[in-house]
Formats: structure tokens, C-alpha cells, sequence
């Protein structure tokens, strides 16, 4: 497992994603200008919690992890001011079969959050208006959209109005078809190569300012060194567990070749002695009729 420099991180990266949201310098300042470039508006009275744990209601069922969730600010719906979530995912999980499930997953960030929002014996009228953001290195989906909008719909009544409060974001940095802002698509390009040669507008020129704030930050390089050393030590564990698991297949693969080896051996035993005693029996039936007297 090799490791990356501090240095060599981009914002795609979940360490140095969630190191800027809460820096003390630039927590702040770096999520207005996120949440301002992709939703086109000013932002205020933000909460960030970064990497929030979700437990399961028991130890037999999964909890959640969400990179990041942005509280506080309110969204105006027909005349209300619904208090609103937004948790921002950098994502690169490109196998198959993290693919193949990608919208349950999103199902699932929606139901924890929203299982979360409401205190006993609220009305669900004040549910939270929650938005997970992906932002993807890869296509989930297929059709090289750089913007996927994803909500809840009548399948009969397409035209009808059904806000549950709930939308699922996904940008997809590489995508050629869809229509976003010029400074959003530049945004989605520095997040991939977060260097001072992409910070071509102004926003990004802040961006990468708080970028080399937060590498240069020592107390940022201890935490990486320690979050490195952490996976270092959980994929050693997951190797010698695979290791385990390999050898005693092996194991029970070769008492199982022994076993089929041991029957073999021991059908060919008795079939031998089953010819040898046929043997026998044909020699004695043989003497005997050269025994037997001649008229």
C-alpha cells in the first residue's frame, strides 16, 4: 500500500475534502464556496460535520458515514423556511459492484439522515429538506451527463407535484453533455487537478489559497500520517485475514484431497482383492475339472 504526499492530494481525496471544511482557517469560507458554486446562491448560518456517524439501531445493523453534512441554512418551500442538510460526497468508488448499487446507496444516506431529523412528536412537516451531493470522478450512470438531478416522481402523473424534501445531486467531473455554469465545470476540473494551474478564475484562486494553507498546516500532516498509518494497519489485517482464510481453504482442500486420495486407494484395494479371490475360485474350479476322472 503506497503512500501519497500530503502534497499530491486533491479535493477528491476524502482526507484533504474533509480537512478543509474544517480547518480552522477555512472550514468556513471553503463551504460557502462549494455550496455557493454549485447551488448558484449565497449561503449562511452553515454547521459542518465532517465524516458524521450514523450507528445502526443495533450492532446487527449497518450505520452510515457521510463524508460531509452541512446544517443550518433554510430553503424556501411555498412560503416556508424549511431548515435544510447537505452532504457532500467526493466519490472515486468506480468498481462494478459499488456501480451496481450506487442508488441504494444514496437511498440509504437519505434514510439515515432523515431518520435523524425530527425530534419525538414533531410533525413531519418540519422533515428537513436534504440533498446528497456526489461528486464523481467516474459515470455512474452512462450517459456522460456532467449533472444528474434526481428526485422522487409519480410514474402515472409525471407532471404532478410530489416534494418530499428529498434530492440526490450527482456530478460527474469528465461529463461532455448538460448544461452548468462556466465556473461550476471549472470547479469540477480543480477538484480532480487541485493545483495553482487550474485555479483559473477567482473563486478557485481563494480556493487554492486555502488549499496550501491547509497542506502546509502541521497539525493536518500529523492527522494524515496517523489516518495513513490507521489504513495501513486495517489492510495488513485484511491481508492476513485473506491469508487465514487462504490457508485454511488450503487446508481443508488438501484433507479433502487426502480423503478422495484414501477412498481411490481403498476402492482399487478391494477391487483387487475381489479379483484375486475371483482368481482363486476359477484355479480351484479349474483343478478340479482337470481332477475329475475320464469315462
Amino acid at each position: 500500500m503506497q503512500r501519497r504526499k500530503l502534497e499530491e492530494l486533491s479535493l477528491m481525496d476524502d482526507f484533504l475534502f474533509n480537512a478543509m471544511l474544517t480547518h480552522p482557517e477555512t472550514g468556513e469560507k471553503f463551504t460557502n464556496k462549494i455550496l455557493k458554486l454549485l447551488f448558484n446562491r449565497e449561503f449562511k448560518n452553515l454547521r459542518v460535520s465532517v465524516q458524521k456517524v450514523y450507528a445502526g439501531m443495533n450492532t446487527d445493523l449497518r450505520g452510515a458515514r457521510l463524508d460531509v453534512c452541512i446544517e443550518g441554512d433554510c430553503v424556501s418551500i411555498e412560503g416556508d423556511e424549511i431548515p435544510s442538510v447537505y452532504d457532500v460526497e467526493p466519490d472515486q468508488n468506480n468498481k462494478a459492484k459499488d456501480i451496481a448499487a450506487f442508488p441504494r446507496r444514496s437511498r440509504f444516506y437519505h434514510a439515515i439522515i432523515d431518520s435523524r431529523s425530527l425530534k419525538s412528536g414533531e410533525d413531519f412537516g418540519k422533515l428537513k429538506q436534504v440533498y446528497v451531493i456526489f461528486i464523481c470522478n467516474y459515470d455512474p450512470f452512462g450517459y456522460d451527463r456532467v449533472l444528474y438531478t434526481i428526485k422522487n416522481r409519480c410514474l402515472e402523473e409525471p407532471e404532478m407535484n410530489y416534494d418530499d424534501g428529498a434530492e440526490t445531486i450527482v456530478l460527474y467531473t469528465k461529463g461532455t453533455k448538460g448544461t452548468i455554469s462556466e465556473e461550476l465545470r471549472q470547479f469540477l476540473n480543480y477538484m480532480e487537478n487541485t493545483d495553482q494551474n487550474n485555479a483559473v478564475n477567482e473563486d478557485l484562486k481563494d480556493i487554492q489559497k486555502m488549499v496550501d494553507v491547509v497542506k502546509r498546516d502541521g497539525e493536518v500532516s500529523l492527522q494524515y500520517m496517523k489516518s495513513f498509518e490507521h489504513d495501513q494497519l486495517m489492510y495488513a489485517q485484511g491481508e492476513a485475514a485473506g491469508r487465514e482464510d487462504g490457508l485454511r481453504a488450503g487446508r481443508l482442500a488438501e484433507i479433502k484431497n487426502t480423503e478422495r486420495e484414501k477412498k481411490r486407494a481403498d476402492m482399487a484395494e478391494s477391487r483387487a482383492d475381489m479379483a484375486q479371490s475371483r482368481i482363486k475360485e476359477l484355479e480351484a474350479e479349474l483343478k478340479k475339472y482337470r481332477e475329475k476322472p475320464t469315462a
